[in-house]
């Protein structure tokens, strides 16, 4: 497999490793589903924020679009007093490994978190990257607001 890692990507360190085994020890100790079984509980997610404090969440499945175990962990995080997460990793459960982060929490993490450094698979082991590496050309929710805020031009000559 011949990937293309962005500039930002790394090898792990210790707390990397540390981070990602605490996610695997949170849904292994929380899964509600047995091997090749479906569950609303089969991924969990761990960060470490600025001030080194640790938090881990599990997902909670829904056909609805449920949230994932990333969007938890950042969620609660933030209510147990962490500012600046710096690091995240979401893992499946029955050591099914480093999943990378879905298109929503790409998203999330680009417009809320661009520095956060996320942790993803490759074929070279788990690497950590800057969230903003995973969505390229992402769309800007921030330049969007700024663009609906800004009067806009009744000129069809300056469309063309």
């Amino acid at each position: 497999m011949n990937e293309n890692l962005p500039a930002s990507a790394r090898e792990l360190t210790d707390d990397d490793w540390a981070l990602l085994a605490l996610a695997e020890h949170t849904i292994e100790s929380n899964t509600d589903a047995g091997p090749g079984q479906d569950g609303r509980h089969t991924m969990a997610a761990a960060l470490v924020a600025g001030d080194g404090s640790r938090h881990s969440a599990v997902n909670l499945y829904h056909f609805t679009g449920g949230p994932c175990a990333e969007l938890v962990v950042l969620a609660a995080a933030r209510a147990a007093g962490a500012r600046d997460p710096q690091v995240i990793v979401a893992v499946g459960n029955h050591g099914r490994g480093v999943k990378s982060p879905c298109g929503r929490c790409r998203q999330v993490l680009a417009d809320a978190y661009p520095t956060i450094r996320v942790i993803v698979p490759t074929s070279s082991g788990p690497r950590s990257v800057a969230a903003e590496d995973l969505l390229p050309l992402a769309f800007d929710h921030a330049a969007e607001q700024i663009s609906a805020a800004a009067p806009h031009s009744a000129d069809p000559q300056a469309l063309s």
